[in-house]
């Protein structure tokens, strides 16, 4: 199969000199995830570069809420309202964040106007949907495989998800990295080293299926646990694991606060593309403990800053041995600036050709 990694340079041109960029999202405020928060950081970058930068998100639309996740928003529209909008902005480059209905109309009106444009995967949706109904990733990955066979360019966000990608038949992958807000994200108290006889762990993010949270819950660990988010699970971890202490969705500024009160951040997601939890998580001083999988294993890799293990209590305790200098330093190698370097290498002209 192709293993493409560089864009095409004859129909679609890298950009230089870009001036506006419209991104298509089907994830959008308020909803509270990573795919939001890559975007609005982006976005924040790209101006500072004194690019213009519109977003195409639901708001724009009649919305339906999505099953099983009523936070997220649906849009119901027509192929032609997306182009009539699409057309207003006039954008010099035109990136599709999300697979979503909004993402599909785009993709739709591109290839029948000849727009070039690039794409972003975000979310393992093959692997969520297996872990929520049972539906074998392969038929899953047939359908994102045909959603961005159309684009110049799919930006994954770790060497690990872009090596899956080419296994799975995608082609003109492109690496495109997070980063971190390291003006929010510091630590915001005085630290110690953990206290080893009432250590506290947490985990922030969904309480969701996909995100493994009981892999965490069900742990027999000295200390406390800590559990910031809220999801479709929420009520029934608080039954099965009424112990630990549930703090609910909190700002960045109070994250970040709540970050650097911990010893551990346990990230047992076996699912994610990244997880910029615990870019946010190292920044404030906070190790970070998790499996050796796709996120983790890019994120921490060999670095001191976690502790990657197939046994996850074995990778809780070892991480309560980690200086916060060392996580904090880790999170210094990553940043929203490169990152959005990154994607505006990646970027084409959506009309083939700079006006």
């Amino acid at each position: 199969m192709p293993q493409q990694s560089e864009l095409p340079q004859s129909s679609a041109r890298k950009l230089s000199g870009i001036r506006s960029l419209l991104i298509v999202t089907d994830a959008a405020a308020p909803q509270v995830n990573g795919v939001v928060r890559t975007i609005g950081n982006t976005k924040h970058h790209f101006e500072q570069m004194g690019v213009k930068v519109d977003l195409l998100t639901p708001e724009r639309f009649r919305t339906i809420a999505c099953p099983s996740y009523p936070e997220i928003r649906l849009s119901l529209t027509t192929s032609k309202s997306v182009e009539r909008v699409i057309e207003s902005f006039n954008p010099d480059a035109l990136h599709v964040s999300t697979e979503g209905p909004l993402g599909w109309a785009t993709r739709k009106i591109a290839r029948k106007r000849g727009w070039n444009f690039t794409t972003a995967y975000h979310t393992r949706f093959p692997e969520y949907v297996n872990a929520r109904t049972g539906i074998p990733t392969p038929w899953i990955y047939n359908i994102f495989r045909r959603f961005h066979s159309a684009s110049s360019g799919v930006l994954a966000p770790t060497r690990t998800i872009k090596d899956n990608l080419l296994l799975n038949g995608f082609d003109r992958v492109v690496e495109w990295t997070h980063g971190v807000d390291h003006e929010i994200f510091y630590p915001r108290v005085q630290q110690q080293p953990a206290d080893l006889h009432n250590p506290i762990f947490l985990y922030v993010g969904r309480l969701a299926i996909e995100k493994n949270v009981e892999a965490f819950l069900k742990l027999d660990l000295p200390g406390q646990k800590w559990v910031a988010g809220e999801g479709p699970l929420q009520e029934d971890l608080k039954r099965k694991y009424p112990e630990a202490r549930y703090i609910g969705v909190l700002s960045q500024g109070d994250l970040a606060t709540l970050y650097s009160q911990a010893d551990v951040f346990v990230f047992p997601s076996l699912t994610d593309t990244f997880g910029l939890v615990m870019l946010e998580a190292m920044a404030c001083g906070l190790p970070v403990a998790a499996f050796p999988v796709a996120g983790p294993i890019d994120v921490i890799g060999d670095s001191p800053a976690g502790a990657l293990d197939h046994d996850l209590q074995k990778a809780c305790l070892q991480a309560l041995s980690i200086k916060r200098e060392t996580a904090i330093a880790h999170a210094k190698t990553y940043s929203w600036e490169t990152a959005t370097r990154q994607m505006q290498d990646a970027l084409v002209w959506m009309r083939g050709e700079k006006r």
